[in-house]
């Protein structure tokens, strides 16, 4: 039907699209994404960035990219008129490359520090991150959230943190691994410190909200060079600055996260838990023991016992999963995450027998 329509120039119409829906029962209207905690230590780190923005040091700032910014030129013009609601776009255009945005927001102020870049690599980071830091105090101590980026928790940046702060940099022997590297950026007994988010965790990053603004009010306009982009860019940049900057304030306590984390997994197992992979299998099991050992209050018991009544029921399915991966270490990874939680599950119901007895 498709390729059919196309060589004649002409579009089905609404009752054909709805009559091929409805004969293959599909309802694309129906479908929802969402954002799948996948990080074990997600909830340490949550509480930690919250805990930073509820008390937040005086100079606190949130950096990211905003990469790969598509430089599109229309074929047409939008078309507007007065008595439209909304801007029409035609849809062919022509594409003349891309554009990185690399943006610091302040949030005591709500300002940006932010600039175009060709790209986002490794040097482009660390000259970026030195013009700022450059700008702000050269006495006082400045914290930085950012994601889990490779450029964001390599050598080369905990040499220039070091540098920045005016102090000798570990040798990469002594931080040749990431959770050193990340450990020594964290460390609040320097200049410069780093807050990291969690994966999948680019939600808890104000400068995140402001990108969504800045795409609102630049990149929905044709530009038919890298120059064209970059000058309105940097006139919005002015205008935030001058006139609309203002600071962000964080009121969200992450409560009743740690339920809906439970309740997700519980259901995703009860019908799906044939279809895991084996990696995320391992990280979601280990994200379960520890909400168990360090929030089991921010969860009811309800939730946790249905969980554990599906973990049993669904055991062996997720045994024969681990049995059929061919890689030792991942297999081994698993079966110890899924025989910790387990037992710890087995600890708390004889307690809770016992208790009772």
């Amino acid at each position: 039907m498709a390729i059919s329509a196309k060589w004649a120039g002409v579009s089905p119409s609404k009752s054909t699209i709805h009559r091929i829906l409805k004969e293959n029962n599909l309802k694309p209207h129906q479908s929802r994404y969402f954002l799948h905690i996948t990080d074990p230590n997600f909830f340490p780190k949550m509480e930690h960035l919250i805990n930073l923005y509820l008390n937040p040091p005086p100079n606190l700032f949130f950096f990211d990219e905003c990469p790969g910014i598509q430089i599109l030129k229309r074929l047409i013009p939008d078309l507007r008129t007065d008595s439209m609601k909304k801007r029409l776009e035609e849809f062919e255009y022509i594409r003349n490359g891309t554009m990185n945005v690399l943006a610091f927001f302040n949030h005591a102020d709500g300002k940006v520090f932010a600039e175009c870049q060709a790209d986002h690599k490794t040097d482009t980071f660390l000259a970026v991150f030195k013009r700022h830091v450059c700008s702000c105090s050269a006495t006082e101590q400045l914290h930085y959230v950012m994601d889990n980026l490779s450029t964001h928790r390599g050598y080369p940046f905990c040499k220039a943190v070091a540098e920045l702060s005016g102090m000798p940099c570990p040798s990469e022997s002594e931080l040749d691994n990431l959770a050193k590297r990340v450990d020594w950026l964290m460390s609040t007994d320097k200049r410069i410190v780093i807050h990291f988010t969690p994966y999948h965790g680019s939600w808890l990053n104000l400068v995140e909200f402001w990108f969504g603004i800045m795409n609102k009010k630049v990149l929905n306009e044709s530009y038919g060079l890298a120059d064209e982009l970059m000058e309105a860019f940097e006139a919005f940049l002015i205008e935030w600055n001058t006139i609309l900057a203002h600071p962000f304030r964080w009121s969200y306590t992450g409560k009743g996260l740690h339920e809906k984390a439970i309740k997700r997994f519980t259901e995703i197992l009860k019908h799906s838990a044939d279809k895991f992979e084996i990696s995320s299998l391992t990280k979601q099991l280990q994200l379960i023991s520890n909400l168990f050992e360090q929030y089991f209050s921010d969860v009811s018991v309800q939730y946790w016992e249905t969980f554990f009544i599906v973990l049993r029921a669904q055991e062996e399915t997720l045994r024969n999963i681990i049995k059929s991966e061919k890689g030792p270490r991942k297999k081994k990874k698993c079966e110890d995450a899924l025989n910790a939680l387990l037992l710890t599950m087995n600890n708390y119901l004889c307690e809770n027998e016992l208790k009772a007895a």
